[in-house]
């Protein structure tokens, strides 16, 4: 194992921990969704895993497939780049129709409030578009940091960074869900239940938001 191949895993690690911790994006949508929603912990972790295991993959295929047919990295970074504006506002937008939908919710008739919440539910939009989302968000720092330097040693290099990386980030995403969600599980919101969907779609928004004023 070459130095540089050590410098490399301790990279994707730590890179792969700090980018998802400083971007709430990668955690705040579950936390919120969930509590709003009262889904248990264990249906927020599954999403949490399945949307952190596309926003990977996504950036592992257009990184591979650059590799593959030596695609320079710059226009790899612009796809990637071009790809989290999108993420970005596609994030923004379900954050404040989903808050909006919460108002509107709010001041419905009890009855029609109850009959609409089981229809949004029954259609699981809510998973569904986070899913796409993530699919959508791209992992800036994976191709250009990690991957390619990687090919330059082997491919075996460039696997096992890779897999390093992605599983700090899934293990870092779901991890703060867990600590977020489990906390959240002791805190009644009994005074400002109505709200809860309103300020999940607001929190979302910011989270949309701070990647775009941010950079985060």
């Amino acid at each position: 194992m070459t130095t540089e191949f050590q410098i490399l895993l301790m990279t994707a690690a730590s890179v792969g921990f700090l980018h998802t911790i400083l971007g709430p994006d990668h955690y705040l949508p579950f936390i919120m969704i969930g509590k709003a929603r009262e889904w248990t912990l264990k249906k927020t972790l599954w999403l949490t895993f399945l949307c952190g295991v596309g926003h990977v993959l996504s950036s592992v295929v257009i990184g591979l497939v650059g590799i593959a047919i030596g695609a320079q990295l710059q226009k790899l970074t612009w796809l990637e780049g071009f790809r989290g504006n999108l993420a970005a506002w596609a994030l923004i937008a379900f954050g404040l129709a989903y808050a909006v939908w919460g108002l509107k919710h709010i001041f419905r008739p009890a009855r029609e409030r109850i009959k609409d919440e089981g229809a949004t539910q029954s259609k699981k939009i809510t998973p569904w578009v986070l899913f796409i989302i993530f699919v959508l968000g791209p992992c800036e720092v994976l191709i250009p940091v990690l991957m390619y330097p990687a090919a330059n040693e082997s491919v075996g290099a460039l696997l096992t960074v890779t897999g390093v990386f992605g599983v700090t980030t899934l293990a870092t995403m779901m991890g703060a869900v867990f600590l977020a969600s489990y906390g959240l599980s002791f805190v009644s919101l009994k005074p400002i239940e109505k709200y809860t969907h309103t300020i999940a779609g607001l929190v979302i928004f910011l989270s949309g938001m701070a990647i775009q004023v941010l950079g985060l």
